[in-house]
C-alpha cells in the first residue's frame, strides 16, 4: 500500500551528525504552512507522522491549527525525504464556518490525510489517499474517479473549497466533506487499526453494481437465532447476550403462560395443523416451531414448508411491544398469541449456508416501525408517506386514536370500550387502529399502515371515468394521494446513475389491472403496497414523462432481472422485491420456496458478468410481528423498529462474518449515497440526530461488512 505524504524541500536537512566529528552544527529547518478545511477546524493537531502510524506521536513535528484552520510545520529532516502528513482532530477542536460565522464543536474524533505534495487537509483529502490505497497508489487516477463523481474538475479536489468563487463546485465540495466526515469517524470508532479502517471505509469504488433483495415479515431471532458467532437467542446460542424477556399482560404483570394462538398456528387448509386449543397455555418464553419432535410438545411436526398464521405488524402495535426497549409486550399487542415467540432452526435454510459464507449482520433493525407500508417507503426515502388534511379529506381515511403522556409522546393506542383486560382472554382492542397518524403540532397526517398506490397496479379499482384504466379511484378511503417526497430514485436520476426496482409479477398484475379484473390481491399474490415509487407522481402513467420513468425504473421480475443479469446490463442500482409466495410473508408464504429462490439468485448473480464488483443486500421489510430480544435503540418518531435479519454478500464482504455494527433498512440509501456522492436525504440526518440525543450510535453504512484489501 503506497501511504500519503509529502516530499519536503532538498534544502531541509539534519547534520546534526557534524557535531559528533568535531564539526559545527548546522541544521537547516523549513516551514510547511497549509490549512485543515471542510469548514475550518480550530485547534487541530497537525503532524509529519514519521513512523506512518496514523498517530500524532511525541517527538514528531507538529503544529496545531488557528482560528482559520491554517497551520505551519517547522521541520528538520532528511534532503529528499518524504514523510507521511496527518492531522489528528480531537473532542477539544472546533469545526468553523467562514460563511455563517459559526463555531460547533467536534463530538467524534477524527483523522484526515493528504496525498504527496499536498498541504490541505480534508475530508475530501482523507477520501483521495483512501482510493489510492485500493489502486497501487495512482494518485491521477484517484483523482480522475472523485472528480467525475463530484462534478467537478480535478484541481478543485485538493483546494480550500471555502475560497471557491464557483458557488456550484463549492456546494459540491462542501457536500463531500460533509458526507465524508462522520464515515471518518465511524471508521476511527471502530476499533480497527485507524489507517485500515479509513482506506476500507472511504474507499467504495470498486462497488459497481449494488442489489437489493427485499423479502418479508422476519425477526432476526426468528430465523437466525441459532447462527454460530451471532446475538442470537439466549440459552440456545453461545454468543447471545442480553436475555429472553419475560411477556407480560396489559397491566404490567407477568403472564403465567402465553396468550393461546389465536385461530391455530398455521394457516387453514394445509395437511398439517395446529389447532387453538392445541396452541394454548405454552410457557412464557421462546418456542421452536420446526422443533422435529413436535411444536411444544403437541407431536405436530411443522416443518419450514408450512405457513403459518400472520401476525399483527403494525406502526403503533410494534412500538407498544418494543415498550421503550423491554421487549416484554410482543404477547400483549399481537393477534397470534404465542406465536410471537416462535423461532425456526434456519441451519436447514439455503441462505444460512450464504451468510456462513459473507457476512450476517446481527445489529440491523427495521428503520421503520411497522409493517411493509411504511418500510418500504423508508427504504427508498428515509419518510413517512404524507396525507395532508385527512380529517376534512371526502374519502375520510381511517385516523388512529392514541393516548399520550404530558408532553404529547405516543403512549398506546386507545383501548375500545369492550378491550378485554387481560390478553390470556382475548387480544387487544382499539379505539381506532387506523393507518393514518392523528394530526402532528404541524398540521400534518401520515400514512403509516397499509395505503393503496394512486397508480395502476392497485387493489383499488379505476374510477368509472378513468377508461384507460390508469389510476386508483382518489374517492377511496385507503387510496394514498400522490407523493412528492425526494426518493433515492430521484437522487440517482439527477446524478446520471442508472437504476430500477424490478417486482415479481409486475407485468402480470398491471396486464391484469388494464384489463378486466376483480380488484384485490391477484395470483400470485402479488401485494400493491410493496412497490413504493408507485405512490410517487414521477411515476404519472397519465404523462408522457411519467410514462417513460415507469418503463425505465419500473421493471417486471420474470422478463428481465434474471436476462439482465445473466447479460451484465443490471443497473448500477437494482431492488427486487419476489412475488407474494416467494417472500416468505407469514399467511401466505412458508420459509422454505422464498429461501431457495434467493439462494438460486445468488448463484445466479454470482455468475454475472457483474459479480466481480457486485454488492448484494439481502434483507427483511420488518420482523411480521415476531419478538426480537435484541435491544431495539431510541431513534425518531418513525424509528427504528424491530431487529430484522440482513445478509451481505461481495467478492468484497469478509468471508464468514457476524457484523455487529448497528445498521437500519436506511443503511442501504447510507451506502448509495456515499458510494455515489448523493445528497443526504433529510430522513437519514434526523434519524441519526435523534440517536445520538438518546445516547445511541448513528446507524452504519455497511462499509464494515467488506474488506477492499481481498482480491
Amino acid at each position: 500500500m503506497k501511504r500519503a505524504l509529502i516530499q519536503l524541500p532538498a534544502a531541509v536537512a539534519v547534520l546534526s551528525a557534524l557535531s559528533a566529528c568535531g564539526g559545527g552544527s548546522s541544521d537547516t529547518s523549513v516551514s510547511t504552512s497549509g490549512v485543515v478545511t471542510g469548514s475550518y477546524f480550530r485547534h487541530a493537531k497537525v503532524c509529519i507522522d514519521t513512523n506512518a502510524n496514523g498517530v500524532c506521536d511525541s517527538g514528531e513535528v507538529s503544529a496545531y491549527t488557528d482560528d482559520n484552520g491554517a497551520y505551519t510545520l517547522k521541520a528538520n529532516i532528511a534532503a529528499g525525504s518524504k514523510v507521511a502528513l496527518i492531522a489528528e482532530i480531537g473532542t477539544d477542536a472546533t469545526r468553523f464556518d467562514p460563511t455563517t460565522n459559526t463555531a460547533t464543536p467536534v463530538t467524534s474524533r477524527l483523522l484526515f490525510r493528504a496525498p504527496a505534495g499536498t498541504t490541505v487537509l480534508s475530508a475530501i483529502s482523507t477520501e483521495l489517499v483512501a482510493m489510492m490505497s485500493q489502486n497501487g497508489g495512482d494518485q491521477a487516477a484517484a483523482t480522475s474517479t472523485l472528480a467525475t463523481r463530484l462534478g467537478v474538475s480535478a484541481d478543485k479536489l485538493l483546494e480550500d473549497h471555502n475560497k471557491e468563487a464557483d458557488a456550484t463546485i463549492k456546494a459540491a465540495l462542501q457536500a463531500e466533506n460533509d458526507r465524508v466526515i462522520p464515515r471518518i469517524a465511524g471508521a476511527l470508532a471502530s476499533g480497527s487499526d485507524p489507517l485500515t479502517a479509513l482506506n476500507n471505509d472511504l474507499a467504495l469504488d470498486q462497488i459497481k453494481t449494488v442489489v437489493v433483495i427485499y423479502a418479508e415479515n422476519r425477526g432476526f431471532d426468528n430465523l437466525y437465532g441459532l447462527f454460530p458467532g451471532a446475538n442470537g437467542i439466549p440459552g440456545k446460542n453461545p454468543t447471545a447476550t442480553g436475555s429472553i424477556a419475560k411477556q407480560v399482560d396489559f397491566d404490567g404483570s407477568t403472564l403465567p403462560t402465553l396468550p393461546p394462538v389465536w385461530g391455530g398456528l398455521t394457516l387453514a387448509g394445509q395437511a398439517v395443523t395446529v389447532t387453538q386449543a392445541q396452541a394454548t397455555g405454552w410457557a412464557n418464553n421462546m418456542f421452536q416451531v420446526d422443533d422435529p419432535a413436535g411444536v411444544q410438545g403437541t407431536g405436530v411436526v411443522v416443518d419450514q414448508t408450512v405457513i403459518t398464521r400472520d401476525l399483527v405488524h403494525r406502526f403503533y402495535e410494534n412500538q407498544m411491544q418494543i415498550n421503550g426497549g423491554k421487549n416484554d409486550k410482543y404477547a400483549a399487542y399481537t393477534d397470534a398469541g404465542a406465536l410471537t415467540m416462535g423461532y425456526f432452526d434456519g441451519s436447514k435454510m439455503k441462505m444460512w449456508n450464504v451468510a456462513r459464507n459473507y457476512v450476517l449482520a446481527d445489529n440491523f433493525y427495521q428503520g421503520a416501525f411497522g409493517g411493509s407500508f411504511l418500510n418500504h417507503q423508508y427504504l427508498i426515502c428515509a419518510c413517512a408517506p404524507t396525507y395532508p388534511n385527512a380529517d376534512t379529506a371526502s374519502a375520510h381515511p381511517s385516523i388512529s386514536a392514541v393516548d399520550t403522556d404530558a408532553n404529547g409522546n405516543f403512549v398506546r393506542l386507545t383501548p375500545a370500550a369492550t378491550a378485554a383486560s387481560s390478553v390470556l382472554s382475548a387480544a387487544a382492542t382499539y379505539l381506532a387502529d387506523g393507518n393514518i397518524t392523528p394530526k402532528d403540532k404541524n398540521g400534518m397526517f401520515y400514512a403509516v399502515n397499509t395505503m393503496q398506490p394512486p397508480y395502476q397496479p392497485s387493489s383499488n379499482a379505476p374510477a368509472s371515468t378513468d377508461t384507460a384504466k390508469l389510476y386508483a379511484d382518489p374517492t377511496k378511503a385507503n387510496t394514498l394521494p400522490v407523493q412528492t417526497q425526494t426518493n433515492v430514485g430521484d437522487l440517482l436520476t439527477a446524478k446520471g446513475i442508472t437504476w430500477a426496482w424490478y417486482a415479481g409479477a409486475w407485468n402480470t398484475t398491471l396486464t391484469a389491472a388494464q384489463g378486466s379484473r376483480s380488484f384485490g390481491s391477484p395470483t400470485p399474490n402479488f401485494q400493491f403496497h410493496h412497490h413504493p415509487f408507485n405512490y410517487f407522481q414521477r411515476f404519472d402513467p397519465g404523462t408522457t414523462q411519467g410514462a417513460a420513468e415507469r418503463a425505465e425504473h419500473l421493471r417486471d421480475f420474470d422478463s428481465r432481472f434474471v436476462a439482465d443479469a445473466n447479460a451484465g446490463t443490471l443497473p448500477t442500482v437494482s431492488f427486487y422485491k419476489p412475488q407474494g409466495n416467494l417472500n416468505q410473508h407469514n399467511g401466505y408464504a412458508n420459509v422454505t420456496d422464498g429461501d431457495q429462490h434467493i439462494a438460486d439468485l445468488i448463484t445466479t448473480l454470482q455468475n454475472s458478468p457483474q459479480w466481480k464488483n457486485m454488492l448484494i443486500v439481502v434483507t427483511y421489510d420488518e420482523n411480521g410481528g415476531f419478538y426480537d430480544h435484541a435491544t431495539v435503540p431510541k431513534g425518531d418518531r418513525w424509528g427504528p423498529g424491530t431487529r430484522i435479519p440482513a445478509i451481505i454478500v461481495s467478492p468484497f464482504a469478509k468471508k464468514g462474518y457476524v457484523d455487529h455494527t448497528q445498521y437500519d433498512t436506511a443503511s442501504i440509501l447510507r451506502f448509495i449515497t456515499n458510494r455515489f456522492s448523493l445528497p443526504v436525504l433529510q430522513g437519514l440526518k434526523d434519524r441519526d440526530t435523534a440517536l445520538v440525543a438518546n445516547g445511541a450510535k448513528p446507524m452504519g453504512d455497511l462499509s464494515n461488512a467488506l474488506d477492499f484489501s481481498q482480491k
